[in-house]
């Protein structure tokens, strides 16, 4: 199991934060009309925005998040960092296809449907590799950190599908897209925080787990036992045919 490193956290517990202070900075900038609940994190990185390169770089820093995040998630396994890439990605390109004034744009569309179905169901990829829980083949091999258990993976990609499916409604039909949109964007840049804290936990539980205690104060990692098989161990006796 590999290690997580400090900066995975810090870069995965950057990403909730770049995207609320984000949108929360470009709205205060905008006129008096925008309305969060009604109005799009789009609109804010728009063609007509006020000073639409604060939320523009909020969503790059946010898609690089991503896409630090899948390069060092080793216990994700790869359908999930695939995904998870693929999500940090389509991030960055909504801002290379910003929303027009007036009018949808499909190159947008494409690109934020891509983003977030891929961040939606990239804690299901998981469910597509082993373990799935205590190996009894291998009864040494360490449990899997909880959040990629199969399990955990498909609960989050449902609750997840559930807020898609919200915001699908709200701007198909509804009045409060802004709203339905951050609270899916939230929940979805909280899984790889939730993902990275899982695996550095158990990779901690794992590494300790070696520990041997020998006597009572001597501490000991990776202590083996001797070889039944082998020589044995110490001062190799006398010859029994030789004289003394």
């Amino acid at each position: 199991m590999r290690p997580v490193p400090n900066w995975a956290v810090a870069t995965a517990a950057a990403a909730p934060v770049l995207l609320v202070a984000g949108w929360t900075v470009a709205q205060a900038r905008q006129p008096v009309g925008y309305d969060p609940v009604r109005d799009t994190i789009s609109e804010l990185a728009g063609q007509d925005a006020t000073d639409a390169w604060i939320m523009v770089v909020a969503l790059v820093l946010l898609g690089c998040c991503y896409l630090s995040v899948a390069a060092v998630l080793h216990a994700a396994g790869l359908p999930s960092r695939f995904l998870l890439a693929i999500g940090g990605v389509a991030t960055i390109a909504l801002v290379a296809f910003p929303r027009p004034p007036v009018g949808g744009s499909l190159s947008h569309g494409i690109a934020a449907t891509v983003a977030v179905l891929a961040l939606v169901l990239w804690p299901a990829g998981s469910a597509l590799r082993l373990p799935r829980g205590h190996d009894t083949a291998h009864p040494t091999r360490p449990e899997p950190p909880w959040a990629f258990r199969r399990a955990v993976g498909l609960s989050a990609t449902l609750v997840l599908l559930a807020l898609f499916g919200w915001c699908a409604f709200e701007v198909t039909s509804g009045s409060r897209t802004g709203l339905a949109e951050r609270v899916t964007a939230v929940a979805v840049s909280l899984w790889p925080l939730l993902a990275v804290v899982s695996a550095r936990q158990a990779h901690l539980a794992w590494s300790t787990g070696g520990t041997v205690r020998v006597g009572t104060d001597l501490p000991t990692i990776g202590v083996v036992p001797p070889d039944p098989l082998g020589p044995p161990s110490g001062p190799a006796p006398g010859r029994p045919d030789r004289l003394p």
